[in-house]
């Protein structure tokens, strides 16, 4: 999985100033959802365009902050530092290397690919017809983890019985 995975950006490399920071990773988010367009499976992507924050699809925000209140996420380095590793992801979505997955959030069908080498979980929004990606960020805790590979063996083991 490694290989299709594009270097990481970091705020040093836009010597510390966050708006052209989070300038080019919307550059590298808006070429691999906006302009492109990405299929899972078969499927074509959506993309969750409002409420824009910030002139900005909703999905970027997603993708690039953290928290529960919508309207007061804030960014989350580390996921701007990966925002190139969710389009290479889903484009390969059958590497045995990923653990992909669905799961019901309430009345919601998600898609969950977890490349456990980063720690990087993507979620995707099944909606039928077609499929928005969701969020993606690192689990950093040792309880999320074990609770998403618990569920992926669940998933695994409920499609073969």
């Amino acid at each position: 999985m490694e290989e299709y995975l594009p270097d990481r950006i970091y705020l040093d490399d836009y010597k510390g100033d966050f708006s052209t920071y989070l300038d080019a990773a919307y550059a590298i988010f808006r070429n691999d959802f906006v302009v492109s367009k990405p299929i899972y499976r078969g499927v074509r992507l959506g993309l969750k365009r409002y409420p824009l924050h910030f002139n900005k699809e909703c999905t970027f925000y997603h993708l690039t902050h953290e928290g529960n209140d919508e309207n007061n996420r804030i960014p989350n380095m580390r996921r701007i530092e990966m925002i190139g590793f969710p389009r290479p992801i889903i484009d390969n979505s059958e590497n045995n290397e990923l653990k992909v997955w669905r799961n019901r959030r309430g009345n919601k069908t998600r898609i969950l690919l977890f490349y456990e080498a980063e720690d990087y979980l993507v979620v995707l929004d099944d909606r039928g017809k077609y499929i928005l990606p969701w969020t993606a960020y690192i689990v950093t805790t040792n309880h999320k983890r074990r609770k998403l590979i618990k569920e992926y063996e669940e998933y695994i083991n409920a499609k073969t019985a």
